[in-house]
């Protein structure tokens, strides 16, 4: 279930009782081979999406190739999406984990030190070259997309959009993340990629964001709200083209105006 209903109080110049709509939120593990890598909170849809999209853009994986099986099973307090990884890569995973035991992380999924959490990212080739008014158009074509929000006025969103032919991916949740994760994983499903479109984004850039639109291979990202600081510096190292406020009279350029067609 993404979504129930529940009693609310309505003020409208004087009260009325009325009904709301409001998004599932639900804890789900990572479990690769039997062990639980994170535990997030999201919108219990796309799971399988989820997790395929978590392990690419976590690094756990090089490709969705080597997730030899997915399974989504319900437990008593949320979801575990079970993931068995090819031999090699299963390796890798241990090892990971042995040089995370001990000390506390800092936050960060599987991150165990300052210098992993602004690790350096790949450098984007120039794929895409695109208008403001195409983005504005397209962040404007997204909301009537946002299925789950519109009933529920709590989700975000996470979509790609290829210049020419619009919006071809959407996803939902709750945590603006999780959202890009499943982004993620219907892309590799379907057997498409990043690289030569724009994600869009119904939320505040934050370094996160940043660090998995490089490992996807997109080279513009787009939201409707600012970029912090660490998020500009990121994108700037690895040539992120980083497009923020976006409403329908204008955006606002951060970095990568070369691929912004009439940028100044």
């Amino acid at each position: 279930m993404t979504s129930g209903s529940v009693a609310v109080q309505v003020w409208r110049g004087g009260w009325q009782a009325g009904t709301r709509d409001v998004a599932a939120e639900v804890p789900v593990a990572l479990v690769y081979d039997g062990g639980t890598e994170a535990v997030m909170m999201a919108s219990p849809s796309d799971l399988e999406d989820f997790g395929i999209g978590f392990s690419c853009t976590e690094r756990i994986v090089a490709s969705a190739a080597e997730i030899a099986d997915i399974q989504v099973v319900s437990v008593e307090h949320g979801v575990e999406v079970r993931m068995s990884l090819s031999g090699a890569q299963r390796e890798r995973l241990i090892d990971r984990r042995r040089l995370r035991a001990g000390p506390a992380g800092c936050g960060l999924c599987g991150i165990e030190s300052l210098a992993e959490a602004v690790a350096p990212l790949p450098v984007l080739a120039t794929a895409v070259h695109v208008t403001p008014e195409e983005i504005i158009a397209a962040m404007r074509a997204l909301s009537p997309l946002q299925v789950l929000n519109r009933s529920t006025s709590a989700m975000h969103a996470a979509a790609l959009f290829r210049p020419g032919e619009g919006i071809i991916a959407v996803r939902e949740d709750v945590g603006r993340h999780n959202a890009l994760d499943k982004l993620q994983g219907a892309l590799v499903r379907s057997g498409r990629t990043a690289q030569d479109g724009v994600i869009l984004m119904t939320s505040r850039i934050s370094i996160e964001l940043v660090q998995k639109a490089a490992v996807m291979g997109a080279s513009v990202l787009a939201a409707i709200s600012a970029p912090t600081s660490l998020a500009i510096e990121q994108a700037r190292r690895c040539g992120l083209t980083l497009v923020g406020i976006v409403r329908p009279d204008g955006l606002e350029l951060f970095t990568g105006e070369e691929r912004l067609r009439h940028a100044p």
